[in-house]
């Protein structure tokens, strides 16, 4: 017996078990060396250089009580989750390397990977929501992550409040006073704090610390959770200005390649734990081969984003003095005091998507847009590639007219997404594109 339970210790054949993040003669190494290799041993593959992926939908146990001790993880009876893996709607190889890869960026004990960016955001938000809870959260949102708040979630008896990106401190402590009168009155709790930062697709920004702040005292023990795929995890690491959990839909900048979809969630292993427990049940995990596809990605993250914010900065130079131009919502060039005190306390750079406001309305936006020869008309953002689209008859389709107005998604913006193409050849494209306006 005792042989058998020392057999449940025995590493999996992807990685090490639980490794350490990587120290080099007493100093951390960073992200972009820890890309290599981090969580795996190509010892336990063949001596595979690269993990290989892993076809399987099931995995065969050392032993029986091996067996018993990963389903007890499972299934909470036991802390700490599945020791080796089970099921692949639980766990697999690539999925774990790449979780163990992806917290590195964000500072995060723990992270989880998704089959979509909408399935991490909707999945963490049933994990912490029940009948009659509140969920504050910032405006504006990606629409379907909104939508998902006021039209799915309020089915089950869950209501919301949402305040503006740049809401002060004092309109923080007001709209939470809100939250937890309406919570009481309703039998629940405030449940989350869901924040976007650079909001989509206006590029407003959300001050994390004042958020926590109010949380704090407020006394609430909400989690807050933050969407940093415009930003992330390059140019912003929310988790140390006080967010709770990190949300990135993966097929933008981290898949990079406009070639798949994905998503995560980052954080303390506490707030990751009933996630991971309601994915195990609904399933929604990125299957293996997105998951290698991303470890790819990941090795060239950082390479790809300074390239893309250097070019973005030389064609925002460019726009921003075109006589077809009405305004910019790049964070390279803020003007507004309080937004620009939030983008230098948290954030390491102005990143490559940015509204354009074109001289006009809808009518001009599409003759621009129909202009571009470089540029690809399409939604996303993130990729190697440079993407226009028209949010208020696009993404934000759905959005109500007025609610679209009172948040800045007028019918005069283009957001645009700047890739890796040479810069100068960008902003010939623009310049014929506006010429056409």
């Amino acid at each position: 017996m005792t042989d058998a339970i020392d057999a449940t210790d025995k590493p999996t054949p992807r990685r090490n078990p639980k490794p350490e993040v990587g120290k080099l003669n007493g100093r951390q190494m960073k992200p972009a060396t820890l890309m290599m290799g981090h969580g795996y041993d190509p010892a336990l593959s063949e001596g595979s250089l690269k993990a290989p992926i892993f076809l399987t939908s099931t995995f065969a146990f050392e032993n029986a009580a091996a067996g018993k001790r990963h389903f007890e993880g499972i299934t909470g009876q036991r802390p700490g989750g599945a020791e080796g893996l089970v099921y692949s709607r639980f766990n697999g190889p690539n999925q774990e390397i790449l979780e163990d890869r992806l917290a590195i960026w964000d500072g995060a004990e723990d992270a989880l990977c998704f089959s979509s960016g909408m399935t991490a955001v909707t999945v963490l938000m049933l994990a912490y929501c029940s009948v009659g809870d509140v969920i504050v959260h910032s405006g504006p949102l990606y629409a379907a992550s909104e939508g998902f708040v006021s039209k799915v979630l309020s089915k089950f008896g869950v209501t919301y409040l949402d305040f503006p990106a740049g809401a002060t401190r004092e309109e923080l402590d007001d709209v939470l006073a809100k939250a937890k009168a309406q919570a009481d009155e309703q039998g629940g709790k405030v449940a989350m704090v869901y924040l976007e930062s650079p909001a989509n697709p206006t590029n407003a920004l959300v001050d994390v610390q004042a958020v926590r702040d109010a949380r704090d005292a407020a006394s609430l023990e909400s989690p807050i959770a933050i969407d940093n795929t415009f930003l992330g995890p390059l140019w912003s690491r929310p988790l140390d200005h006080g967010a709770d959990i990190v949300v990135y839909s993966l097929t933008k900048y981290v898949g990079g390649h406009s070639d798949l979809v994905a998503g995560s969630i980052a954080g303390a292993k506490k707030w990751m734990d009933p996630v991971r427990a309601l994915r195990n049940t609904m399933g929604g995990i990125a299957d293996p081969n997105t998951a290698w596809m991303l470890l790819r990605s990941l090795e060239t993250v950082e390479l790809r984003m300074q390239r893309a914010g250097e070019n973005a900065a030389m064609v925002c130079e460019f726009l921003r003095g075109h006589d077809k131009v009405e305004g910019l919502g790049y964070l390279g060039f803020i003007s507004d005091a309080r937004q620009k005190d939030i983008y230098d306390r948290h954030d390491l750079g102005a990143g490559s998507t940015f509204s354009l406001f074109i001289k006009g309305g809808e009518e001009e936006c599409f003759r621009f847009l129909d202009a571009l020869k470089i540029a690809k008309l399409a939604v996303s953002l993130g990729g190697t590639e440079t993407l226009a689209s028209h949010p208020a008859s696009m993404t934000h389709l759905s959005v109500p007219h007025a609610r679209k107005q009172s948040l800045g998604i007028s019918d005069n913006l283009v957001r645009i997404s700047i890739g890796i193409e040479d810069a100068d050849d960008l902003i010939a494209d623009f310049d014929q594109a506006l010429g056409e306006v």
